[in-house]
């Protein structure tokens, strides 16, 4: 049997769960995830090889209509970006909804030429079911897609259907990665990205977007890894909630990030955090790609 081998771009409006679903298809975790949007900003390679190909999934930040900041637009721009040369679009949408930012996630798939297949994620939130069979069929409608899949990310449901007919539509062709290859990421974006988690999940009321991590030092010493954080904030206010009274909150968060890490790296870990004030970093395009965005 000839093996098959492809790019598919995840696509979709934020918290519509297209990094809940990258993890699920990778059976391991690989993005973060949280309920607050636009938790993804960065396209991220997640590896799926199987015994008759290998899927090679980008999953991408939320396309939405906030403008604004530097960084709301170039999430849009990297979204945008990691369609170009792909095989196949994967565009995730929820069940019974359709808005204005879906719209302009299909929009960007319909531009970019390759053929389109829908997820219609969180189906296990539908109690009447009988709902599902006209918004399937006013989907169909807005694009000639070559697959609609309802399925639920959170459950796996229809998961496996979905990636069948993913890997039906690649072409034949060599694996572009060791089979036990996940990504092409460093531990250091990842340790920079779980503790991002910790912070989005710990402060999603308190604290806007303006929040991200910078990895100052990671090194190797006697089987464990010795980590160096900086969580920039744009005010002093922000500074102030994160690191709580008497230290107390971003202890926590620290505590909860290293146990992440142990777990993805495999090996003890010795994290530190400081927190940082740059002001209005997220509005600055010079401070973004200081921080590395846009990589």
């Amino acid at each position: 049997m000839t093996d098959r081998c492809g790019t598919v771009a995840i696509l979709g409006r934020p918290n519509v769960g297209k990094s809940t679903l990258l993890n699920r298809l990778l059976g391991q975790k690989l993005a973060i995830t949280s309920h607050k949007a636009q938790t993804t900003r960065h396209a991220l390679l997640g590896v799926k090889s199987r015994d008759d190909g290998q899927i090679l999934y980008v999953d991408t930040p939320g396309m939405h209509q906030r403008g604004g900041s530097a960084l709301n637009r170039l999430l849009n721009r990297t979204a945008r970006a990691a369609l170009a040369d792909v095989d196949v679009i994967l565009l995730v949408v929820e069940a019974l909804r359709f808005t204005d930012e879906d719209a302009l996630a299909l929009e960007a798939a319909a531009a970019a030429g390759p053929p389109v297949l829908v997820a219609v994620n969180k189906v296990d939130r539908v109690k009447d079911k009988s709902a599902l069979l006209p918004y399937l069929q006013q989907l169909g409608e807005r694009h000639d897609f070559i697959e609609i899949v309802p399925l639920s990310a959170r459950t796996g449901d229809q998961v496996t259907l979905l990636e069948d007919r993913i890997l039906a539509r690649l072409p034949s062709g060599p694996r572009l990665f060791p089979d036990d290859q996940l990504t092409d990421r460093s531990e250091r974006f990842f340790a920079a990205e779980l503790l991002r988690e910790q912070l989005t999940r710990r402060y999603a009321q308190e604290l806007p977007y303006a929040v991200t991590v910078e990895i100052e030092r990671f090194e190797e010493h006697d089987g464990r890894y010795l980590i160096h954080a900086i969580v920039w904030v744009e005010r002093e206010g922000q500074k102030a909630i994160i690191i709580g009274r008497g230290g107390d909150a971003l202890k926590a968060t620290a505590t909860q990030a290293r146990r992440q890490m142990q777990q993805m790296f495999a090996c003890p870990v010795h994290l530190e955090v400081w927190v940082k004030v740059k002001a209005s970093w997220s509005s600055d395009d010079a401070a973004l790609v200081s921080l590395g965005y846009g990589d």
